[in-house]
């Protein structure tokens, strides 16, 4: 009983490690790619701004009004 308890909590622990290598791999590859996007970029360009839509502010009141409704439906369904 106690060889299979200590084979299983081998088996755990190297399960772990290989996820835990996994995933930091993972990560490193993220900060990577984000440091080589970064100096990639063209010059002078807002990075967080570039990336979002620019939207007319009528557009804007538009889209709050809808997304509102919408919320104001899902909230009153029966």
């Amino acid at each position: 009983m106690t060889n299979l308890l200590s084979e299983g909590l081998t088996l755990m622990l190297l399960g772990m490690g290989i996820v835990f290598t996994f995933l930091a791999m993972l990560v490193l590859a993220m900060y990577g790619m984000s440091w080589l996007a970064q100096k990639l970029a063209p010059a002078g360009v807002d990075r967080p701004a570039a990336l979002l839509p620019r939207v007319a502010n009528s557009d804007a009141d538009e889209l709050v009004a809808v997304v509102s409704a919408a919320i104001h439906r899902y909230r009153n369904r029966a």
